[in-house]
Order: C-alpha cells, then structure tokens, then sequence
C-alpha cells in the first residue's frame, strides 16, 4: 500500500498543537529521559514506541475508565486508547524533530461491526514507516520496525477491513470528536467512528 501524506509539506508532520503538544513540559521531560538512553535518532524512536507501547496500559486492558485525547494528558495519567497513544507516542517523535503522521485502520470490532484503529508512522530513510503503539496482549503482537510492518493486525478485506492509506499532521476530526465528547470510556466504546 503507498501512503499518501495529506499535506506535502513535511514541517507540518513536525508541528505542535493542542492534541500532539509536544511543548507541554511532561511531553519534554519524557523525551529527555529516552533520548538520554540511546546513541541517534532510530533507536529513540524505537525506545519512543516501546515506552509508549509497553508502559502506558490502553484502557480497555486495563479497565480504566479515563479518556485521555491529549499526548500531555495520556503521558501524566498514564492511560489511554490506540488513538491517545498514537497521539503521545507522535509527540514524543515530533518533541525530537522526528516527523511523525497519525493513520488509521478500519477493523471488525467483533460484534459485527467496524470500528477505526490508530497508528503513527515514523519518517526514516525518506519513507513512512507504520507503528502500532496500542499495547501487546494475546492476539496483538505489534514490534517497531523499519524494514516490514509488524502491526497488532493485519485487515482482513472479506470482513470490509482495511488500511486508509493517508497519513495525516493532526487527528482526523471523526477520531478526535469521539474522543472529546466522551466522559468515561464505556461512553466512548459506543460512539467510536466505524469509517473514516
């Protein structure tokens, strides 16, 4: 699949604002932390996504009710879902002048119907490189890499599953809206956008 940038200037996959704020000082300290850790900029990235991946439970796993949508926010509390890490987990790259784009994929919520799944893709080597930093469990084994995806999952087009090929510079306002709008996760679970 080609991915296709929604903008063709590359400094706004860089930029900051009110969802990936990578500004905001937990965003900064968190970033520091890793890349004191770590030689150059492909394995912070590495180190980014596995933090991310690896230390913040997505909320369902976990059972926690909060719904974070900011990067700052899903940093300081710690939790969130594969939209909020997507968004920590872009800001973090962007805090290190790593460009990153949020994209999405269309998959069976196993009730019937559908429901859109974040990611982030990471700019090295002049390509776009697709990460899943929701959080492994049984059935969901997602790995940094920059040579072949290695996603949670893999659409399945006989069940209308699929990859949307463009990578966005900010949330896309269906994601963001559900998110926004949600007071507690249960909330959230019936009004998570099925299409883009």
């Amino acid at each position: 699949m080609e991915l296709i940038q929604d903008t063709a200037d590359l400094s706004a996959y860089l930029a900051a604002d009110q969802v990936i704020d990578h500004h905001h000082p937990v965003v900064r300290e968190a970033a520091a932390r890793l890349a004191e850790e770590v030689a150059d900029s492909y394995e912070y990235a590495r180190a980014a996504y596995e933090f991310v991946r690896d230390t913040i439970p997505h909320s369902q796993d976990s059972g926690d009710l909060r719904v974070t949508w900011r990067a700052s926010d899903v940093l300081a509390l710690g939790t969130g879902i594969c939209y909020a890490k997507s968004h920590a987990l872009a800001a973090l790259l962007r805090a290190e002048d790593i460009p990153a784009a949020l994209c999405y994929q269309r998959l069976s919520d196993g009730e019937g119907g559908h429901v859109v799944h974040g990611l982030v893709a990471v700019r090295f080597r002049g390509a776009w490189h697709r990460q899943d930093p929701r959080g492994n469990k049984p059935g969901a084994d997602a790995r940094f890499s920059l040579d072949g995806e290695r996603l949670a999952w893999v659409p399945d087009p006989s069940s209308n599953e699929m990859d949307y090929p463009v990578l966005y510079a900010e949330p896309h306002p269906a994601v963001l809206a559900a998110l926004r709008a949600a007071p507690d996760r249960p909330y959230l679970w019936k009004t998570l956008p099925s299409t883009l």
